[in-house]
């Protein structure tokens, strides 16, 4: 049997896969509930034995077992110090973490109702007219989640509004937060593999998440 340990002090922080695939679906499971909690921490916290037997319920060998599964899918990362989540409005830091997340600088937040929280490189109409139609797209989804993820078992988990040639002008993908959603419309080509996302789904988990 495999045996698994600790080689070192750590603070466990969610990479930017590891913060998509915690909340491209409101599906509940271990893995993607102890990234949701790790993502609503203000603080990253320490890697130890008593906490991930606590975040997960597991004994000392399949907990960091757990932890190996997340470390070896690229889900988390181990940082030498600890790191804060911004804390300043949300007004303030939205803006610069939306523009690194699209090739044209246009990218939209929106909670599940339409309502926008953040925008750029769009007029202000614009952004509205786009929060909506996110909410609505959002809601077809979810009502057809089980066609899209069991029949087709399709991989993706946003959908777009694209040219004849297939390229994706304007995408929007949901965030699903514990029980809050939100909708992430980004003009031209998505870039999510990059701190920004992590940063980004984090702000949103620190200031609306509901797990202690």
């Amino acid at each position: 049997m495999d045996r698994y340990n600790l080689t070192g002090e750590y603070y466990l922080h969610p990479t930017p896969g590891g913060a998509y695939y915690a909340t491209c679906r409101n599906t509940k499971e271990t893995a993607r509930s102890f990234l949701q909690r790790l993502l609503q921490q203000p603080e990253t916290p320490a890697l130890t034995v008593d906490m991930l037997k606590e975040w997960t319920g597991l004994n000392e060998h399949d907990g960091l077992e757990f932890i190996y599964r997340l470390q070896t899918s690229g889900f988390v990362q181990g940082m030498t110090t600890p790191l804060k989540a911004p804390e300043e409005s949300i007004e303030l830091v939205l803006p610069p973490l939306l523009t690194k997340l699209s090739d044209e600088g246009k990218a939209v937040l929106a909670e599940q109702r339409g309502l926008q929280l953040g925008a750029v490189g769009y007029t202000h109409e614009v952004t509205e007219e786009l929060a909506a139609l996110g909410a609505d797209l959002a809601s077809v989804q979810e009502r057809h989640a089980g066609l899209l993820h069991n029949n087709l078992r399709t991989r993706a988990e946003g959908c777009g509004i694209v040219s004849a040639s297939g390229y994706s002008e304007i995408g929007f993908w949901p965030l699903y937060l514990d029980v809050e959603h939100f909708i992430l419309v980004v003009g031209g080509l998505p870039r999510f593999n990059q701190t920004a996302f992590t940063t980004l789904v984090w702000t949103l988990g620190v200031r609306y998440g509901h797990q202690k």
